[in-house]
């Protein structure tokens, strides 16, 4: 379980173009007024409860995630103000409970989450309250040199699938998503997101379908790191002034290790998605799917690393 369902009617997962981009900021201008500070201190758990009526990764959930891509065009980038990038550089990320998440999740300090789902909950999201990746400071194009995001998760434990059958394991995904994204729906599996997957170690790029074999599965106790390196392309004196995109590596770790990765541009799949939305001209958030009953721990400091990628 966890792998979406084969989509019968609806088809691949929608692309869009300039003309569909949303003309309006992203919600993070404000978030540090929205959000108090908790990194001097755990507050309680914030609990809730979800029962899903279709079952985890239904072709419903995936017709539902196809309409809410078709009618919400990905948030234009906006410059951040020096206060909200600063709370990023800082490594002050705090969770979103999107309001599918059926658990617990609170921070556990700067940079760092706990959470904990309850057995047999459907598919689940969890996302930065800030990006990782601002296409409009971060981009090479503008710093001129390259841009690395990364974080890691340990898994605590699994416990209860979301289904009765034989391989409806629990699981958790690790990943990035531009916004806005599905909240009942895992990254790499709607526009503008990617993902690795615990309980096969697939990875899927904006693919509804099926993903790829990547990985082996994560075991209980292990930590993984996923990262994105932006990097100015090879041509890049040769792109349209109105259509820049990077050279984008992506890259895991497993206990402090780097054991894969693979180019973005690997993923250019029509059938598949594609890879709008994950070349650097979009703003990127840490993303966590989540289903069936998982413990774990995320964290956004270098200090708490495992691995140390070439920031």
């Amino acid at each position: 379980m966890g792998r979406p369902e084969e989509p019968q009617s609806w088809g691949a997962p929608p692309s869009y173009d300039a003309a569909q981009r949303h003309a309006e900021p992203p919600p993070y201008h404000n978030w540090e007024d929205a959000v108090p500070d908790t990194s001097t201190f755990p507050p309680p758990p914030v609990t809730g409860f979800y029962a899903s009526g279709s079952g985890n990764a239904s072709s419903n959930d995936a017709e539902r995630a196809h309409d809410f891509c078709n009618n919400n065009p990905l948030w234009m980038p906006v410059r951040p103000s020096p206060s909200v990038y600063s709370s990023v550089q800082q490594h002050d990320l705090r969770p979103v409970r999107q309001q599918e998440f059926p658990g617990e999740l609170h921070p556990a300090g700067l940079g760092r989450w706990q959470a904990r789902t309850f057995d047999g909950a459907g598919d689940s999201l969890v996302l930065s309250h800030l990006p990782l990746y601002f296409a409009a400071e971060d981009s090479p194009f503008i710093r001129e040199r390259r841009k690395t995001i990364y974080f890691e998760i340990t898994l605590r434990a699994l416990r209860a699938g979301p289904g009765t059958g034989p391989d409806d394991a629990s699981g958790v995904s690790i990943g990035y998503v531009a916004q806005p994204y599905p909240s009942w729906r895992s990254p790499g599996w709607e526009r503008g997101s990617l993902g690795v997957f615990s309980d096969d170690g697939c990875r899927f790029v904006n693919d509804s379908w099926g993903g790829r074999e990547f990985t082996t599965a994560f075991n209980v106790g292990e930590t993984v790191g996923l990262g994105m390196i932006f990097a100015l392309p090879d041509d890049a004196s040769a792109q349209k002034p109105d259509k820049r995109t990077c050279k984008v590596e992506v890259f895991f770790t497993r206990n402090g290790q780097s054991v894969g990765g693979w180019d973005l541009h690997e993923e250019v799949d029509a059938d598949s998605g594609g890879i709008e939305g994950l070349e650097g001209d979009y703003d990127l958030y840490a993303a966590i799917g989540l289903f069936g009953g998982v413990d774990f721990d995320s964290c956004f400091d270098p200090a708490g690393w495992l691995y140390k990628p070439s920031m």
